[in-house]
């Protein structure tokens, strides 16, 4: 599912290009829309919120008022048909692409791609990008989402785990009732990463005539016993933070030290041992505190992880990643109980980008989804990353297909 995250000071200097890397790709936003002549985009972005009355899940049950922040890049043509939409990950945002403010750190996590002249070129296609439901950054200012830290208005207090759970499908709903606001009935594309790559898949399934074109990044059509197994690892110390309470604690100290090892369990899986190897050696985290000696004592990697994800807590709310961990759980293509009737109702050519280092969605899965969307009839390639992140290279790796992209969108 997705991830690395940003962090504060780097404690072993001789790491810190590389962390850096790693916590640029976590920092991971809209322009009015103009006509197709206006100049090209600038690299900065506003965020915009898009708001819902109500929305009511495919599990039958209201949120009101449903609120989301969005951001696009690029300009949408008179035809409203030059969408293309990016879906994010895990601990993801809307922000996939520019900066905020000139002097940001770290632009959007799909720069690299996104932009005048590059495979996603603004200069052609209007790329737009949404924050999800209980999106996992509930307390980053740059971030609109609804989920159990908002304010229930038939109480006044935040919602908590009385927040109905929602799906990928949901998420999905609420995009295209954000797309149908601004008159976009027809995507160029639908394309995303880890999380993002499931809600893709779910928009090809659920709306065929509306996908034209399908990428999946570093994701696979199901939620397998491995991903299972993988996210509810990731809910368990949030889960034992006795200050959780069973979600009830918005009136109280926050579950942080459940939350900030749940983030330190996300970044690790989403890279790969070949990245911990080749970045860290067993260097001491303090040189004058050695881990085999002394208790409390830390190598370099466990205060790098303990780090980054205690930056990330900062921002994140426990509840919101208990629900995502949900509805990642439970995602199968197509929102129904047969992957090979979900998958075989995608109609559009597909394009799925993948590692085969990958320790988070299974190779072998990936590639059983692309056989059973190619059973269904729509034309489907495979492309591989390389690299030595894993799952992270569908993020810090995307230029490398690049060319790949460009040409599939032109197709």
């Amino acid at each position: 599912m997705h991830d690395s995250f940003e962090h504060s000071t780097m404690i072993v200097p001789r790491h810190s290009r590389a962390m850096l890397g790693l916590a640029g790709t976590a920092l991971a936003a809209t322009l009015l829309l103009a006509s197709a002549s206006a100049a090209a985009w600038d690299g900065l972005v506003e965020k915009q919120v898009f708001e819902m009355e109500e929305y009511t899940t495919v599990g039958g049950e209201t949120i009101a008022p449903v609120r989301i922040g969005w951001e696009a890049y690029g300009s949408l043509n008179e035809e409203k048909d030059n969408a293309i939409l990016i879906t994010h990950f895990f601990s993801g945002t809307s922000h996939a692409a520019g900066r905020y403010a000139e002097d940001d750190e770290a632009p959007g996590y799909w720069d690299a791609i996104i932009g005048p002249g590059k495979p996603l070129d603004t200069d052609e296609y209007y790329i737009i990008a949404s924050d999800t439901l209980v999106n996992l950054n509930a307390h980053d200012p740059k971030v609109t989402t609804t989920g159990p830290a908002s304010t229930n208005p038939e109480t006044g207090e935040p919602w908590g785990t009385d927040f109905p759970l929602v799906t990928i499908r949901d998420f999905v709903e609420v995009q295209k009732a954000l797309l149908e606001s601004l008159g976009i009935e027809q995507l160029h594309a639908v394309m995303g990463p880890s999380m993002g790559a499931l809600q893709a898949y779910e928009w090809a399934s659920a709306y065929p005539e509306q996908v034209e074109r399908l990428i999946p990044v570093i994701g696979g059509g199901v939620a397998d016993p491995w991903l299972l197994a993988t996210l509810s690892g990731w809910a368990a110390p949030i889960r034992l933070d006795a200050n959780w309470n069973d979600g009830d604690y918005y009136d109280g100290e926050p579950p942080l030290d459940g939350l900030r090892e749940a983030l330190k369990l996300v970044t690790l899986n989403a890279n790969h041992w070949q990245w911990a190897n080749e970045t860290f050696d067993r260097s001491w985290a303090d040189d004058d505190a050695d881990p085999t000696r002394e208790l409390g004592a830390r190598y370099a990697i466990e205060q790098t992880l303990d780090d980054i994800a205690a930056a990330r807590a900062e921002l994140a709310d426990a509840n919101h990643l208990i629900y995502l961990v949900k509805a990642n759980q439970a995602f199968i293509a197509g929102h129904g109980d047969s992957l090979e009737e979900g998958l075989a109702r995608i109609e559009a050519p597909t394009l799925i980008l993948y590692s085969e280092n990958d320790l988070v969605f299974a190779p072998e899965g990936v590639r059983e989804t692309a056989e059973l969307i190619e059973a269904g009839g729509a034309t489907v390639e495979l492309v591989t990353l390389e690299g030595n992140r894993g799952h992270l290279d569908g993020v810090v790796g995307i230029d490398q297909a690049g060319d790949r992209i460009r040409a599939f969108l032109s197709d």
